[in-house]
């Protein structure tokens, strides 16, 4: 499978991902906003319904991809693109990536960031919810792994 990935100085490049025959995937990209986790994951829940999940897996998934756009909305640069991959190995593991364009200055004090003007007590935990909620979880970033400059930021979780 080919995915287009888009640096942050506006270049497209076709990465190649590999997908073991019967695997699923999603893809979708996200405006740099406020409303982008909503917007994941409105788009998400009937995908994660149609391979099969329900219950807390579902929500569990749907958390950890909203943490994700969060995190990407509020700390990095666009473009924010969202991946789901589900393994065709039977073993129910879906992964979430989140690609962004990668830290932004800090942009606390600048009138209209919607991320700054949240109470304190509003930040800081999303990390702690993706490691209780996702088995393995990490970032890839940088041109040796042909992202172009883009960080992955992934989760891979129990959906079984």
């Amino acid at each position: 499978m080919t995915v287009t990935v888009v640096s942050p100085f506006g270049q497209r490049r076709s990465v190649l991902r590999v997908l073991p025959a019967g695997g699923r995937v999603f893809g979708l990209s996200l405006d740099h906003g406020p409303l982008a986790p909503a917007t994941a994951r409105h788009a998400v829940r009937p995908v994660l319904e149609a391979w099969g999940l329900d219950g807390d897996r579902l929500y569990d998934v749907l958390l950890v991809v909203s943490e994700l756009v969060t995190n990407a909305v509020t700390h990095a640069l666009p473009p924010v693109t969202l991946h789901l991959h589900a393994t065709a190995d039977g073993s129910g593991r879906v992964q979430v990536h989140v690609t962004d364009g990668g830290p932004r200055p800090d942009t606390s004090s600048v009138p209209g960031n919607w991320a700054a003007g949240r109470p304190d007590d509003e930040h800081g935990r999303g990390d702690a919810i993706i490691s209780a909620l996702a088995g393995p979880a990490g970032t890839t970033a940088g041109p040796d792994d042909g992202l172009d400059g883009l960080i992955d930021h992934w989760a891979d979780l129990d959906a079984a």
